[in-house]
């Protein structure tokens, strides 16, 4: 069994949430994931190995992991929302306007500066999500 797994099921059950096969797999989902989902693309890897996973149970189930805080809801476009295991190395996101291109950056810097804005303000900053929208460089480039 591995971390992600291990801690997901110690964090429902602390918050008093059932383990259910379900919510382990979209747990599962998650952390094997090398993209942003939203929930549909959840609940089709879901259905390969679940064959009688609903996407009512999908969304739920990500209501329920957004809530106790083991996973966060992005939204990188106008259009759905995105999910990933929150701690999942911790990370900011570029986003392109033009092709929709999200690119992962280190969020060191901008947790820095949350925190001392926070400071001024007598605020303690625990966590900073940054999503900055713009242009990729292929975007950006003249025809």
């Amino acid at each position: 069994m591995d971390d992600s797994r291990r801690l997901g099921e110690r964090r429902l059950r602390a918050a008093g949430v059932r383990v259910t096969p379900q919510r382990q797999l979209v747990l599962d989902i998650l952390a094997g994931a090398d993209a942003h989902l939203d929930a549909n693309d959840i609940y089709e890897r879901g259905r390969r190995h679940d064959q009688s996973l609903s996407l009512s149970t999908v969304y739920r189930t990500l209501g329920v992991l957004k809530e106790i805080g083991l996973v966060r809801e992005l939204h990188l476009d106008c259009e759905q929302h995105h999910y990933e295991l929150a701690g999942k190395d911790e990370h900011s996101h570029l986003v392109c306007q033009a092709c929709g291109r999200v690119i992962e950056v280190d969020s060191s810097a901008f947790v820095r500066a949350a925190q001392a804005v926070g400071q001024m303000h007598g605020f303690e900053v625990t966590d900073a999500q940054v999503e900055l929208t713009g242009y990729c460089d292929q975007c950006r480039q003249p025809g």
